[in-house]
């Protein structure tokens, strides 16, 4: 934490302190404390509006969100940080310790095959798609085991059906799955132009996506091991491939 933000801070109690409504008991320093409990044995992303409900009267969302940034500042520079992912706000080893912290958790990750990670970086590239246009971009069938285990997973779901003959399932992408990532929204995905979108991009007989559709899949979670992963989609139901990348959250 620099000097600099290290001297912004009073300013932003003291506008916090004239912010809190007058029936309202405690300070500001008792709030980021009760916010501050509340994050550390959730185990879980807690949304802003499930934080503003811990008291009475319950505070204005945009109050919340001030404490929570303060409060974010406070625990900067320590092996936990305080940050914000698409389902709210967690506390979560930093990245250097992740390794560390696997330790604590001697399961290992599951493993994806490589027409499961592929199925995953279409759906984040074009969605949301049907089960077609993901057969129409890999050129084969899509198992169902292989989009039974991104739903098991929670990181791809059905969000509407395709107004066409037969009204195919549209699958997305979900809260969960930037969860993981630790993102807070699709527009943080890393554009295509820094990964290599190959044949993974191209969908000619697909319709034309809406234009929020421009997204790509983090790179972490893209690798896959060439050796270990099965040459037909039908062959996901596990014979090795890429482990999942886990939450990174506080044992």
């Amino acid at each position: 934490m620099n000097d600099e933000t290290n001297s912004d801070l009073p300013v932003v109690a003291d506008a916090v302190e004239a912010s809190l409504p007058a029936e309202f008991p405690g300070d500001a320093a008792e709030i980021k404390g009760v916010l501050e409990a509340a994050l550390l044995v959730a185990g879980e992303p807690v949304p802003v509006a499930m934080l503003a409900r811990l008291f009475d009267p319950p505070l204005a969302a945009d109050l919340v969100a001030k404490l929570l940034e303060d409060l974010q500042s406070d625990w900067s520079g320590r092996k936990v940080e305080l940050v914000q992912v698409a389902s709210g706000w967690r506390f979560q080893g930093r990245q250097e310790i992740q390794t560390f912290l696997d330790r604590l958790s001697p399961e290992k990750p599951p493993k994806y095959s490589r027409a499961v990670m592929e199925t995953l970086a279409i759906i984040a590239y074009q969605q949301p798609v049907t089960r077609g246009d993901i057969e129409s971009i890999r050129g084969v069938a899509v198992s169902t085991n292989v989009i039974k285990a991104l739903e098991d997973r929670q990181w791809v779901e059905v969000v509407g059906h395709r107004e066409t003959p037969g009204r195919p399932a549209l699958y997305a992408t979900t809260r969960t799955f930037l969860d993981d990532l630790g993102l807070t929204s699709l527009a943080e995905l890393p554009p295509l132009a820094e990964l290599d979108p190959s044949h993974l991009l191209e969908m000619p007989d697909a319709p034309a996506k809406a234009a929020e559709a421009p997204l790509a899949l983090a790179g972490p979670i893209l690798a896959t091991d060439d050796s270990t992963a099965p040459t037909e989609p039908g062959a996901a139901a596990d014979r090795g491939g890429t482990a999942a990348p886990p939450p990174q959250v506080v044992h």
